[in-house]
């Protein structure tokens, strides 16, 4: 069954929000290797139990929100699924070197969400 899986917050100062999320919440924020102004998102429910990973990333433009992104287990089927139903993919299939793939959708009301596929093995070809 698919779930959320990771949520992303975009900002136009990606220190300052994550400065007040850390500060608000008390969660730890911290950048992979090789991302620059994109921090991972430590979570947890009510009893401290690791929950929905997020992330913290630039703006990229003026009409970006936060999205939340469905874990499936096959993208290119549900990419295919989304336009059947009437949605929209509105980004290609992107590969997140050693973590999996990614594709962002416009539901038939126009929001958005991701897709999200895991995948350690993934790799970007040059």
């Amino acid at each position: 069954m698919s779930t959320i899986v990771h949520f992303d917050i975009v900002a136009d100062n990606p220190q300052r929000a994550k400065k007040f999320y850390e500060a608000l919440f008390g969660r730890k924020i911290e950048g992979p290797p090789g991302m620059a102004d994109y921090f991972l998102i430590d979570t947890g429910d009510f009893e401290g139990n690791k929950s929905v990973g997020g992330g913290l990333g630039m703006r990229r433009n003026p009409a970006q929100k936060i999205t939340n992104y469905i874990g499936v287990d096959n993208i290119e089927e549900y990419s295919k699924k989304v336009e059947e139903l009437g949605g929209e993919v509105i980004s290609p299939k992107l590969v997140v070197s050693g973590w999996g793939y990614l594709t962002i959708c416009h539901d038939t009301e126009g929001n958005i969400f991701g897709l999200w596929q895991d995948d350690k093995d993934a790799v970007m070809e040059v």
